[in-house]
């Protein structure tokens, strides 16, 4: 009887909604897997799963971490919404140095396969893109309205360039791919869902904005998983390392207006849809003017931002890709998810319409209202063409 191999992978990031949900996946297909963060998943680790602590951002830990697998799933980054956004900093260490190390690590512990879990952000800073390919160029980095999609780009291009380096023992190649996933969604999701039901039920959600025929894109975690799985796979020998130096994007494949997406998890749980609908430069600008207070205030106080800029032009401007290359080249076709199951997940947790926002909650929404108002009249003045072509 022929004997299976079994394949060892680490998960960097692996204690996140992402990270853990492949483990999981891969461990039921027959692998070994270490997940490698510097917190315990909030969830049991099944058996077959190892949990590794550590820090990217440390050289030898990766090295410790990395010797003796076959496979790093490179998932761990900084930045992607909210205050996170604005801690430079760190972004730059997780997301540029502790991809490097990872790259360095690989090479020197004979690791032949790499994937990282890279963003669309990289192609797109605010201009509409519809149904862009991977022939797209990398958006200037100037040009990138904040810090985590700007050291994204730079880390998927370091991931790139890095296939096809010899390994240090001289036992093969390292073959890298990078996967461009859209918006993460799915039941447990952490980072995402839960602030937007927590605007839901403060009251704070009272309005959409940008034009309703505007289209981005979601990607069901499980969906990613599988794009994965077949991206590390593709960069084996017995595939002739087609995925290598390549890079896909990765969604449902459903291309829809933001805030309709939304819709089933807002009156799901009870609450009515927004009907005010404000221009995408207005609320653009007031995540502006947050960000700034934010500058100085953060080291104090650092609240929790309704919207960043780049939030603004991820939800309100138009921009979604062809899954052609992906399912060519790696054979992936997406399942069709609903929310319908994130609904009840957030049920099965005591969420749902049962309270009004507190005094604070509505006075801080009149705040914005004035705020909007405010910026709708500056914008009519002549120095507000200034301020524009500054941003």
């Amino acid at each position: 009887m022929e004997k299976v191999q079994v394949f060892t992978f680490l998960i960097t990031g692996g204690s996140g909604y992402f990270g853990f949900r492949l483990a999981c996946s891969l461990q039921r297909k027959g692998a070994k897997v270490i997940l490698f963060d510097m917190s315990q998943p909030d969830l049991d680790v099944p058996e077959g799963i190892a949990f590794l602590k550590g820090d990217i951002c440390d050289y030898a830990q990766v090295k410790k971490a990395v010797t003796g697998v076959d496979c790093v799933i490179h998932s761990a980054s900084y930045g992607m919404s909210g205050r996170e956004q604005l801690n430079r900093k760190m972004i730059e260490e997780v997301n540029i140095q502790g991809t490097e190390h990872v790259i360095r690590a690989c090479v020197e512990a004979d690791v032949s396969r790499l994937v990282y879990t890279s963003t669309f952000n990289v192609v797109f800073g605010g201009q509409v893109i519809e149904g862009g390919d991977e022939s797209l160029p990398y958006l200037p980095l100037h040009l990138h309205p904040d810090h985590y999609s700007r050291t994204k780009s730079i880390a998927e291009m370091a991931v790139i360039k890095a296939s096809g380096t010899e390994l240090i023992n001289g036992t093969g190649r390292l073959r890298t791919c990078a996967l461009r996933p859209a918006g993460i969604y799915g039941p447990g999701e952490k980072r995402h869902l839960p602030r937007i039901v927590g605007y839901i039920e403060r009251g704070i959600f009272r309005f959409v904005y940008g034009d309703p025929r505007s289209l981005v894109e979601f990607v069901h975690v499980d969906n990613l998983v599988l794009a994965h799985e077949l991206a590390a796979d593709a960069l084996m020998s017995k595939h002739q390392h087609r995925s290598a130096g390549q890079v896909y994007f990765i969604s449902d494949g459903r291309p829809v207006n933001n805030f309709e997406f939304f819709r089933p998890l807002v009156e799901g749980l009870g609450y009515s849809f927004p009907k005010l609908r404000l221009p995408v430069s207005l609320v653009y600008f007031v995540a502006f003017i947050t960000e700034m207070i934010h500058h100085v205030v953060g080291p104090i106080y650092n609240f929790q931002p309704l919207l960043t800029r780049t939030e603004v032009y991820k939800t309100g401007v138009t921009h979604y890709f062809s899954m052609a290359k992906a399912k060519a080249e790696l054979g992936y076709v997406p399942r069709e998810y609903s929310l319908e199951e994130v609904v009840e997940w957030f049920k099965s947790r005591g969420h749902g319409r049962k309270m009004n926002g507190s005094c604070l909650q509505r006075w801080i929404m009149g705040v914005l209202v004035l705020a909007a108002v405010a910026a709708l009249v500056l914008s009519y003045l002549p120095v507000a063409g200034s301020w524009a072509e500054v941003m």
